[in-house]
This record gives C-alpha cells, structure tokens and sequence, in this order.
C-alpha cells in the first residue's frame, strides 16, 4: 500500500524493463499528507478541542482527508499485481514481509514509547498489547492498535492473503480477471449473507478499490479493453455506495453538516488519475525527488499519528497553530527519512536475504534431491539452491 513502488517488470513479449512509475510515488506521499490533515486538523487529539486556530477552510477541506486511504488502496492493487507478476509464492511472502514489518516495527516501539512516557493523549495500554501489535495481526486476535491508523495494514494483509491463491497458481491476465470478478461478487453478496467469515474476507467497504487497482495493472501492461474498464466501472460504482457509511465514520455527527460531493468527486478524481497512469500518460514523468518522496510515505504513515498528537498536546500552549503545524510536519517528514534509511532499508535487504534462503531451503528439502546423493554432491546441491535470488537483491 504505502512503500515505494517496484520497478516496472518486462512486459508480456519479453520487451525490456519499463521504468519505474515515479508518479505513483508522489501520489502516494500526496495520500499520506491528505491523512496527516486530516488528523492533525479535524481531530480533537492534542489540541484539545478543534483547532479553530486554522481557517474554516482549511478546517473544512482538512475534513476529507481521510480519502487518502482509499486513494492508498487504489495504488496498492496496482503495485501488488504488478510486484507479483512472474514471482513465486515463496518471493511474493518474501518480498511483502521484508518491505511491511521493518519500519512497522520501530513505529510500533516509538509509538509506544513516547505515549508511555507522555501518557497525555492517550496511554500505550500495557506491553502485552504492544507485543501483540509487533505481530500486525492483533485486530485479528481482538486486541487493539497501539496506533489508532493501524487498521488500514490488516485490510492490507487480508488483500495480500488473497491474492497470495492468484501467486500460487501464477499470475496472468486471465486469473487477475477472474480475481477481480470473483472478488467482487463476494463483496456483494456479503451484504446480505449471515456469514461473518465471508464478511471479514470480502472487506466490501475496501475491495473495490483494490479489484480497481488490479485492472489499471492490466490495462497498463497489456492495453485497455471493454472488459477492464467495465471491471473498473463497476468497481467505482460500488466504491460510489460505501462513500456515505465511509463519511459518518470519520465525521461522526459532523457528517450530517458535511457535503457529499466534495467526497464522491475526490474519489471520482483518483479513478481518473489511476486511468491516465494506467494509459501510459506519466511514464515520461520520471522527477527523481519522486522516489524519495515515495519512500518516506509507508514510515510517514505508521508514525504520524499519535507521535504527532503527543508533540502537539506538548507545545500548543507555546507555540502558534500556524507554526507548529508545519514544523510537526516537518518533524515527522524527517523521522520517517531516518527510519527509511537507518532501519527500513538495511534491515529490509537482511530480512528479505534471509526469508529467501529460508525458502530455497524449504524447496531443496521438500523436492527430496538429496536422497542417494554423495557427500560432495549434496554438499553442491545446498550451495546450488542457497544462493539468494538476484532479482530480490535489489
């Protein structure tokens, strides 16, 4: 959802590496700060009361922040079926663990160390729930988030799980397609079913966007037909039902004073701009700074909140609104380079060497070529099969 996208893998003939799609890193920091004002602005955590400090403007468009998430969504279907294309289960688990958990980690440790430290906002719980947390499975266990923007990673996740049975059979065009139909069939007949377990997995409100994503995919590496964009025009059309239930829940009873269409036209807009990447329209964007920007979104998200809140529950008697919202920004900009060049990127490449010859040992074991081998064969055999990936190397 929120690391930087891969490079563009070859195309269906063979052609040469297509460059890295650079616009969708910008548009996924542009995300990311859409939240973060939602946050830092609308809610009432650390300031105490609304932050009547800022212009009703400001206020009032920071009040739809929260549709960077479905705009984050939307960019993950299209990177998840790109990043799989042509990879093995084993590479697929390889690469989501290695990108997720290394700066979900230290978020998950700061966080908690700062509101155990100043309690002020909210308190870290107790360090059972933090261990829990390091997992990114506790809402599946019923235990809750020491960050309260968490709950996007387990939707994350769940996304990941099924399209891991598309990885395991191999990704191609006709399977991605039959995902999408298959997908979003289960979402609508989880409206009206009693089955809790279809519910939880057809994630009805958030699909959508995902099953939309995948089609851009298509339509980007292959060409545009009438089948993905009906995909995507059904896709947008079920996005269009949740949008009302989406606004009350971030708005509460303020939702009845919001308009709608600022809502359903910001989602209008990121299908649009999804469908100009996916035509092929930015691939001569190709801005450096891009990357970087790209690469503080995922740390951005996963610490801003309640280390944001805290700082700001700190100093807002002593510093002015307008000044101390850009410095928190700022602030938070910068922890998240750090964390991406002092623990993502070291950690990650270990991580990700490591799990890969956890899995060659896994299939040197299981294909059993070992067995009646000499010793100096076997001893060829496991350097043979233990040497890392090229590809996940990079």
């Amino acid at each position: 959802m929120l690391y930087a996208a891969p490079e563009h893998p070859p195309g269906p003939q063979g052609e040469a590496r297509r460059p890295r799609l650079r616009v969708l890193d910008g548009l996924r920091l542009l995300a990311a700060l859409m939240v973060l004002a939602y946050h830092y602005i609308t809610l009432r955590d650390g300031w105490g009361d609304d932050p009547n400090a800022f212009s009703p403007v400001v206020y009032h468009l920071s009040e739809y922040g929260w549709l960077g998430v479905e705009v984050f969504f939307l960019i993950s279907g299209f990177v998840i079926c790109m990043s799989a294309w042509g990879r093995s289960l084993g590479d697929f688990v390889t690469s989501r663990v290695s990108r997720l958990y290394p700066a979900y980690w230290v978020a998950v440790l700061l966080t908690a160390a700062v509101l155990t430290v100043w309690p002020n906002v909210r308190s870290a719980d107790n360090w059972e729930t933090v261990l829990t947390n390091l997992t990114m499975l506790q809402q599946g266990v019923g235990v809750p988030d020491v960050d309260d923007a968490y709950w996007t990673l387990f939707i994350e996740l769940k996304f990941y799980l099924l399209f891991a049975i598309v990885v395991f059979r191999g990704v191609t065009y006709r399977r991605c397609v039959l995902f999408c139909g298959l997908w979003t069939v289960a979402g609508v007949v989880a409206l009206k079913s009693n089955s809790d377990l279809l519910s939880v997995w057809a994630i009805a409100p958030y699909s959508p966007y995902f099953i939309a994503g995948i089609a851009f995919y298509l339509m980007h590496r292959f060409r545009p037909t009438v089948l993905l964009w009906a995909i995507v025009a059904v896709s947008f059309l079920l996005a269009q039902h949740y949008l009302r239930g989406r606004l009350v829940m971030n708005l509460g009873a303020k939702a009845d004073m919001a308009h709608g269409w600022p809502v359903r036209l910001a989602v209008l807009l990121a299908f649009a701009l999804m469908a100009a990447i996916a035509l092929g329209w930015f691939d001569k964007l190709q801005w450096r700074w891009l990357s970087t920007a790209g690469s503080l979104t995922y740390p951005l998200y996963l610490l801003h909140m309640y280390v944001g809140f805290t700082l700001i529950d700190l100093l807002r008697s002593r510093v002015p609104a307008a000044v101390l919202l850009p410095g928190i920004v700022a602030f938070m900009l910068a922890l998240s380079w750090a964390v991406h060049r002092l623990v993502e990127r070291p950690l990650g490449k270990k991580l990700r060497v490591s799990m890969q010859k956890s899995v060659e040992e896994m299939r040197f074991h299981s294909r059993g070529r070992m067995s009646g081998a000499p010793p100096a064969k076997q001893r060829e055999i496991i350097r043979e099969e233990r040497k890392p990936d090229p590809e996940l190397l990079h």
